[in-house]
Order: structure tokens, then sequence, then C-alpha cells
């Protein structure tokens, strides 16, 4: 397959998903793009493709900044700070992980937010 085509197809059906997507859809999606990143990142570093781990890295990390970015946390609370304070955190693993090249951190941040997009998936179900 033709990986600029792919590429294309990807942007064209993202733009769509994002559109007409409540706030909690829009997580979803930023969740899901961010655990393929994840896998991608792990690969990279076993794969001993360095330039290519420092940018599915550094991807990671724009979303999880952009997710910390989105929360209210006037409104949100003490759930909303604590998800802030893991959102910083999973950041801070990948920095160091990219730094040793440890595919164990990548693992550890990539169960963590598995758990997260859980909650939000359950979220979703309950109020659409």
């Amino acid at each position: 397959m033709n990986y600029q085509a792919y590429q294309s197809y990807h942007s064209v059906n993202l733009g769509a998903q994002t559109a007409q997507a409540s706030p909690v859809q829009l997580v979803l999606i930023l969740m899901e793009g961010l655990l393929e990143e994840l896998a991608r990142a792990r690969a990279h570093i076993a794969a001993h493709r360095y330039e290519a781990k420092a940018n599915s890295l550094n991807k990671c990390v724009d979303i999880l900044n952009g997710l910390v970015s989105a929360l209210d946390f006037e409104a949100g609370g003490e759930v909303v700070a604590n998800l802030g304070r893991l959102y910083d955190y999973c950041a801070s693993r990948l920095s160091l992980a990219g730094y040793r090249l440890d595919v164990a951190i990548v693992d550890e941040v990539a169960g963590l937010l598995s758990t997260i997009e859980r909650g939000w998936q359950e979220v979703q179900s309950k109020h659409g």
C-alpha cells in the first residue's frame, strides 16, 4: 500500500471523525491516536530507529500536553487535578524512556493510558 495515500486517507477520515465529535469523543480519538503512537515508539526503540523514536515520543508528549490543556481545573475538582498530574507523569516518563531507550517505561505509560481510555469509554457509554 502506498504510505502517502494511506496518510491522506487517514487525515480525511480523522477530519470527518472530529468534525461532529462530542468533547468525550474527541478525547477518545486523541487517546486512540496516543496509544497507536506509543506502540510505534516502542517498535522504534526496539528496532534502534532513534530518529523515528524521538519523533514518535514527541508526538505522544504533544498529545498529552493537549489533553492537559483541555482540562477544566476550576470546574473539575480533584478528579481533573489527578488526571492532569497523571498526564504530566506520563509525559515525564516518556521523556525518560526516550533517554534510556527503555520499552518497559513505554509499556508502563501505555498501560496507564489504556486504563484511562477505558474510563473515558465508560463515560461515553453512560452519557452518550
